[in-house]
């Protein structure tokens, strides 16, 4: 509802859990402390899913995958976005954290092979959360294992007739 309606009040947010809202201020004492919540829990979803795919020992391929099959899912279950609460020095470093672990992978990635070399500095890492961004939002109707053949594809060929 909130990637929906930021503003959406707590009574709104409520009403759509099926809840009354002195039950939401029972456990949060203010929106913000609500959407502080749901931040910190997408932060450790996003944490969790870059752990999972295993980017420094798996094979790049299978990381590449299971990195942007596991984002996807997180988009998907936590789609609000983190820029509001940047300000906030340890989420900004959290976000960060996660960033330079995928930047890493990336420069594996080239050195390796999968991805070309001689793009322009952070190129890859700039395209790669608008495609899994795009696919969690317009491709719906396909599993994050499908979106994800998608966004993989798209990012080692591109979208030229080769």
């Amino acid at each position: 509802m909130l990637a929906a309606d930021p503003g959406a009040s707590i009574a709104n947010i409520a009403a759509e859990a099926g809840v009354d809202r002195r039950t939401v201020y029972r456990r949060f004492a203010s929106r913000e402390d609500l959407l502080a919540a749901i931040y910190a829990a997408r932060l450790a979803a996003i944490e969790h899913a870059i752990e999972d795919a295993r980017l420094r020992e798996a094979p790049v391929a299978v990381a590449l995958h299971r990195y942007v099959e596991n984002i996807i899912a997180v988009n998907r279950t936590w789609p609000v976005d983190l820029a509001c609460m940047l300000a906030d020095d340890s989420v900004r470093a959290r976000r960060d954290a996660s960033v330079r672990e995928v930047d890493t992978f990336l420069r594996r990635a080239t050195e390796e092979g999968l991805l070309r070399s001689g793009l322009p500095q952070g190129w890859a890492g700039a395209l790669l959360p608008q495609l899994m961004h795009l696919a969690s939002r317009q491709m719906a109707e396909l599993s994050p294992a499908q979106a994800a053949d998608v966004v993989v594809d798209t990012l080692l060929r591109g979208v030229g007739k080769s």
